[in-house]
């Protein structure tokens, strides 16, 4: 009965009589709390404060959720300093563990174990003074009570500059170091250290962030190992994708039926058969020319670095998933993308005027405009794919890899005429090709919204939204497959084909295996596609790794601290190899082991766009004066001033102070290879 009674009554009240309960209970352990200021006598000191949190109790961190009397109490730690200035917030050590409390109603962030909290500080004395106040509160799963601590410190300390410019540069640094609210500073959507506003003054500081590409190459060459081919691979699978999308593209209504139609007319109208195969060859050939000429085209107005910025510029990415929707809309059949009438009546005029090859030419021309409305949103799909990697080659092999795809059977055909009997008859499987890369157009659609998501923090498009809408996507198209959806130019189906039915098993099955993904199963398959597992809101998945810290400078530290070398991954959100290596690699139990126990792991994002608190110019290795005014411009110019690349993803093992341990790794899916990077970073740091 009192269990009944307890369950109706609202979660405040609850709160209120869990609150008086604290007041009147006398807790057997409490948060045990340490003080120390590191770097004593220096310029650059900072404040440790550290909580021991006893067995089974929870201590609620600084972001936790609290609506009215409903959740605990955030964590609260208040400085207040003499002879010297603060920097940013209090960052705690490692992320909170964020859980639903079935008596608050609502998740809640808590830390439990041990947890150390920096505070950044800047001198403006000799003498130094800070008095700490904190308050909070601490449960377990029989009582909660508040948290009160107070403590004071003093030190010496060595003013910046030593002399009266140096409280000028104290206090500038001051402004540039505006305070972050503190939940922005242990947001979920964040890993565990996020302190862009305490970075900046050590930006400007110490030997941390010079060039040290020589001793990196030595380490290279030293172990045997080459540079990098990932601008390679990378190419080659743009290639791999263009090649395929140009085999879906004969499949279409638009370019099935003009094969045989083609072939026919070279070799009717050559009475020698070895003429009319080379100009089926010459067709074929000006079809690559024209693809691939396009493909250059995209590449001369937007330009490599224009095309650099694409994969993770938000305007862009929003652009290409509302263009990318259109087009499936289209291939579903809600409307056709048709190139003006004009423009093909002049190329067939020119084709009735030219004679010989550039007759044949000026035909392939005809193609690729008759064949617009089938081909267009596949080649503008590839296009917006292979201009978000980056490099400027991109688009031009993905168009190469199409046009190949698309001149290849114009070309056999005119060689071996016999197989043309053998060729399926137009009909309305077609369709059905086009309207299943319609349901494949929506799909990738989602991946560049959630690209623009990501950067800019909406957080509208989760890691289980995405899966969610994925899930629904592919089992609609099994659907579709089995002939329980018709779309406005489907034909009726009497039955379904064995092909049919065979795709179909694969799209449901497909559609099945993302379903656990909705509570935090690492889906290798999709990772290249799927927002990173720290999105995800609602996680029974543990094995993921998860860095320790998200700021250079605040990594260097922790390293100190913890006398560990520091994995330092420069990543993005926008990173498809960065999704790969972390799903194939990171997500092996050795290589998980090896990373926690071992590395204080840093991962900085190139590409996020949030705002530095105030622009900071530097100067980079060449003496160009550089503007930073977003946190990825910040990573982005360590990167490659420090390094010396700009490719994501880059991992290098450093010491405290900056200086690399052994090779740098980039992309990788070998479990082996990535070992062994590790163990040779363990042993440059025991030597």
């Amino acid at each position: 009965m009192t269990t009944q009674i307890f369950r109706r009554l609202p979660a405040s009240i609850l709160v209120f009589l869990f609150t008086i309960l604290c007041s009147l209970t006398a807790a057997a352990d409490d948060v045990s709390w340490s003080y120390k200021i590191l770097n004593q006598g220096t310029d650059h000191p900072s404040l440790q404060i550290t909580a021991t949190v006893p067995a089974g109790a929870h201590l609620y961190a600084q972001d936790n959720p609290q609506q009215g009397y409903e959740g605990a109490t955030p964590l609260e730690i208040k400085v207040s300093a003499t002879g010297c200035k603060l920097q940013g917030q209090p960052v705690p050590s490692k992320k909170p563990v964020t859980q639903y409390d079935q008596m608050f109603e609502m998740d809640q962030k808590y830390f439990t174990g041990s947890v150390t909290f920096t505070q950044k500080i800047t001198p403006t004395a000799e003498n130094i003074k800070l008095d700490i106040k904190i308050r909070g509160q601490i449960c377990t799963d029989s009582f909660c009570q508040p948290i009160r601590a107070e403590h004071s410190l003093t030190a010496k300390a060595k003013v910046p500059g030593g002399d009266k410019e140096a409280d000028k540069d104290a206090e500038a640094e001051e402004e540039a170091a505006v305070e972050t609210p503190a939940e922005e500073v242990a947001d979920s959507a964040a890993l565990a250290v996020d302190s862009v506003a305490a970075a900046l003054p050590a930006v400007a500081a110490g030997d941390t962030w010079k060039n040290v590409e020589p001793e990196l190459k030595a380490y290279a060459e030293a172990k045997g190992k080459g540079s990098s081919n990932a601008t390679s691979k990378g190419l080659w699978a743009i290639f791999l994708a263009g090649f395929l999308a140009g085999f879906l593209a004969l499949l279409t209504p638009c370019v099935w039926p003009m094969i045989p139609m083609t072939v026919s007319l070279f070799l009717k109208q050559n009475k020698s058969r070895a003429k009319g195969i080379r100009m089926a060859v010459f067709y074929g050939i000006s079809i690559i020319v024209i693809y691939v000429a396009l493909g250059l085209l995209v590449t001369a107005i937007f330009g490599a670095t224009a095309l650099n910025s694409l994969s993770t510029n938000p305007i862009f990415n929003v652009v290409f998933f509302l263009l990318l929707v259109v087009f499936a809309i289209s291939f579903l059949g809600g409307f056709e993308l048709t190139l003006p009438s004009s423009w093909t009546n002049k190329m067939d005029s020119k084709v009735d005027k030219s004679s010989g090859l550039l007759s044949v030419f000026f035909m392939a021309f005809t193609l690729s405009l008759v064949s617009f409305s089938c081909t267009g949103p596949i080649i503008g799909t590839l296009l917006v794919e292979a201009a978000s990697t980056g490099s400027y080659l991109s688009p031009a092999a993905g168009m190469f890899g199409f046009a190949l795809a698309l001149a290849l059977p114009f070309s056999l055909f005119a060689m071996f005429p016999t197989m043309l009997k053998s060729m399926p008859k137009s009909g309305g499987w077609l369709n059905s090709v086009k309207v299943v890369l319609g349901f494949l157009e929506l799909a990738l659609a989602l991946k560049f919204l959630s690209v623009a998501d990501m950067v800019t923090g909406w957080r509208i498009l989760d890691r289980e939204v995405f899966i969610a809408l994925w899930i629904v996507i592919f089992a609609l198209l099994g659907f579709y497959l089995l002939g329980k959806l018709r779309f406005p130019h489907d034909s009726e189906k009497k039955h379904t084909g064995v092909l049919g039915f065979m795709l179909a098993l694969i799209s449901l099955s497909f559609a099945v295996y993302m379903v656990p993904g909705l509570w935090g199963a690492p889906l290798k398959a999709i990772s290249a596609f799927a927002p990173p597992m720290n999105t995800q809101d609602f996680n029974l998945y543990d094995g993921e790794v998860e860095a320790t810290a998200n700021d250079y400078d605040i990594a260097l530290q922790m390293a100190s601290q913890q006398n560990k070398p520091i994995l330092l991954d420069f990543s993005g959100y926008g990173c498809v190899n960065c999704r790969k290596l972390e799903a194939a690699v990171w997500t092996n139990d050795t290589i998980r082991d090896m990373i926690e126990k071992n590395f204080v792991l840093a991962t900085l994002y190139v590409d996020d766009k949030r705002a530095l608190p105030k622009p900071i110019v530097k100067t980079d290795n060449k003496g160009n004066k550089v503007e930073l005014e977003t946190v990825g411009d910040l990573w982005g110019f360590l990167q490659t001033n420090k390094f010396g690349t700009a490719q994501q993803p880059f991992h290098v093992i450093i010491d405290a102070q900056g200086n690399p341990l052994t090779y740098s790794q980039d992309f990788t899916e070998s479990v082996g290879v990535y070992k062994e990077f590790l163990e040779s970073g363990l042993e440059g740091a025991r030597k």
